[in-house]
């Protein structure tokens, strides 16, 4: 097997021959060219691993055909070869791209040496490429499935605010796609190639969510029994994402606050100050407005991570883009499971576009992923769908008209949620996670609901 290709420029036949045996012998692929002029034009259809280019050379000299060779393959790795009384000029073609350079004459297992070591930083640079090339596939914009006006104007904010070094905050219900818009962001930005860091705000407790924020130092409390890095440090250069940053702690939020203000801080029981350079992206499901007036969110705070705001629209607000989703999803589930699902029924659709959607697109994704699994024709229809969509459910009643004459869009989608997660609660005998299931979201996302929405569990 080759350990690579390797192409030889150099004007003199016994280096040539030297190095065209030298090469062989290692297990490398071996192109030879006598001047920078044969060697151009053979760059057009072959990609070599590297190139050893001699400095010296009659005609066009080595700084001269190193550009061209950049200019035709930018990502080329050139060693120069150069006689000692020409190290300068060879410097300067470092400046101008090529990787290192190795003297004449030259030891073998020297030149050896550089050779691996610049084909070793050929492999990982691709490799950086490639992991980053994934990540701008997978979180860009066209994975954030849209093409509602609503979800237009999303796109035109994200990669607005992606190049830049703002704090932004996105907001939105459970199951929009926060954290898929925060990746979207770091992914477009400068800081792609370095973490993106989340923080599961509300999974921990504060004085656990401190030590996993900044880190500790050995015996700053009881357990810390070996200094810790914490996930401000494993940010570093990148992004880090709170997620539902209203969970926070005022105390942490001060902390925070200091942290984004001076970009330093102190592991616990330490104290020697760390410097970082990241960049925040927060998210919430509710208005932070009305927890800063219940005194739950420090108001210098929110100023300081509402930079921009990007807020994502619940699915039933984008009900034109509940076709295009199913068919996303359907396309992922039925590859995932080996599937060959062709369609979805017309009837299905127009259950789908009438539906609430209190999980909003994590729903609707739980809920063709279920569908799938338990399809076996090519075409899902209404007997596919769990119980709460195949059952016929008391419709809405006409909509109450408040006292000034209007409809109250937030009032009666508000009721409209209340009475579909009773419905769902009363056919799972109050059991959460049963009636989760039954709605297509998250447990955890139905317990923020029906804390949110006051209905009391004791009742089924």
């Amino acid at each position: 097997m080759s350990k690579g290709s390797v192409h030889v420029i150099d004007d003199e036949p016994v280096i040539r021959d030297i190095l065209d045996q030298l090469l062989r012998t290692e297990g490398y692929d071996v192109e030879l060219s006598e001047s920078g002029e044969a060697a151009l034009p053979k760059f057009a259809d072959s990609s070599y691993d590297l190139v050893l280019l001699d400095l010296l050379m009659p005609g066009r000299n080595g700084l001269e055909v190193l550009p061209e060779i950049k200019k035709i393959r930018p990502s080329a790795i050139i060693i120069i070869i150069t006689a000692y009384a020409s190290v300068e000029s060879a410097i300067e073609a470092m400046k101008i791209g090529a990787f290192d350079y190795v003297q004449k004459p030259f030891k073998h297992e020297d030149l050896l040496l550089t050779i691996e070591r610049a084909l070793a930083h050929k492999t990982l640079r691709d490799e950086n490429d490639r992991l980053r090339e994934e990540l701008q596939k997978k979180f860009s914009f066209s994975n954030i499935l849209g093409r509602s006006k609503a979800m237009e104007r999303v796109f035109e904010l994200i990669k607005a605010a992606a190049p830049t070094r703002s704090t932004i905050l996105v907001q939105g219900e459970s199951g929009t796609g926060k954290e898929l818009a925060a990746r979207a962001i770091h992914a477009n930005s400068p800081r792609a190639a370095f973490p993106f860091v989340v923080v599961n705000s509300g999974a921990l407790p504060q004085d656990l969510l401190e030590s996993h924020l900044f880190g500790h130092v050995k015996g700053a409390f009881t357990g810390a029994v070996s200094e810790k890095q914490g996930l401000f440090e494993a940010a570093d250069k990148g992004t880090i994402f709170f997620d539902e940053i209203s969970t926070v702690g005022l105390e942490t939020q001060a902390k925070l606050l200091r942290v984004m203000q001076d970009l330093e801080f102190m592991r616990l029981g330490g104290t020697k100050t760390i410097r970082v350079d990241v960049r925040i992206i927060a998210a919430t499901n509710v208005e932070l407005e009305d927890l800063i007036e219940r005194q739950t969110f420090r108001k210098d705070l929110y100023y300081r991570l509402n930079v921009i705001k990007i807020v994502l629209p619940p699915l039933r607000e984008r009900r034109e883009d509940i076709p295009m989703l199913v068919k996303h999803f359907l396309d992922v589930f039925s590859k995932e499971n080996g599937k060959s699902i062709e369609s979805i029924s017309p009837d299905v659709l127009q259950l789908l576009d009438r539906h609430p959607w209190p999980g909003n697109v994590r729903e609707l994704e739980n809920l063709i992923e279920r569908t799938v699994v338990f399809t076996k024709d090519k075409v899902i229809t209404r007997d596919n769908l769990p119980d709460l969509f195949r059952t016929p459910r008391e419709t809405a009643a006409a909509p109450a008209v408040s006292e000034n004459g209007g409809l109250e869009l937030k009032e009666q989608t508000l009721a409209f949620q209340r009475r579909l997660i009773e419905t769902a609660l009363a056919k799972a005998n109050g059991v959460q996670k049963a009636a989760a299931e039954l709605l297509g979201v998250k447990p955890t996302t139905l317990n923020e609901m029906i804390k949110r929405l006051d209905i009391s569990s004791e009742n089924f």
